[in-house]
């Protein structure tokens, strides 16, 4: 059963993986990473963890079973009781609510586990999926944005008025 794991080292391998074997169907939605990304992820995977333990950033794969990263669930630049969620999926995990609670588990990890009080989330008004699965999670739009070149909606969500999600059932 897949299940949700901060970032460690021991991730690259998978991880690296997961970016590979999905660049072309994330790059439908955002801006791809450009081919610098990949030459450089040793370095780019240590300077995240590095941002993780300085408590900037809360990065999290879902893994399934067999070690390989069905997603990637990111809370960045953390401040003021706030930060941003990013997430991406592997294209065959879609379609079978792995985004959706994945998305509410790092709501409530946002909460509970790192005392945040605010989250926001940008969608690509290409990806209706990503867009329904905010609102489901109680994001709320916050106006139109772009993100990588690509219109997108912004939401907010006030972790306050929230108790669970139900996120940490898999």
């Amino acid at each position: 059963m897949p299940h949700l794991e901060r970032l460690a080292a021991h991730h690259a391998p998978a991880l690296l993986r997961f970016e590979r074997e999905n660049r072309a169907y994330f790059a439908r939605f955002v801006a791809d990473r450009g081919d610098a990304y990949f030459a450089g992820f040793a370095a780019r995977h240590a300077a995240l963890l590095d941002e993780q333990e300085r408590g900037v950033c809360h990065f999290h794969l879902l893994v399934d079973d067999d070690g390989s990263v069905l997603g990637r669930f990111n809370l960045f630049d953390v401040a003021d009781g706030g930060a941003e969620l990013g997430y991406r999926v592997a294209e065959h995990a879609t379609g079978r609510g792995v985004a959706r609670r994945g998305v509410q588990a790092v709501c409530d990890l946002a909460r509970t586990e790192y005392g945040l009080r605010r989250l926001v989330a940008s969608a690509a008004l290409a990806n209706p999926a990503s867009l329904t699965v905010l609102r489901r999670a109680g994001f709320v739009p916050d106006g139109e944005v772009e993100v990588g070149g690509k219109p997108a909606v912004r939401h907010v969500l006030d972790l306050t008025a929230q108790t669970s999600t139900g996120g940490s059932a898999w």
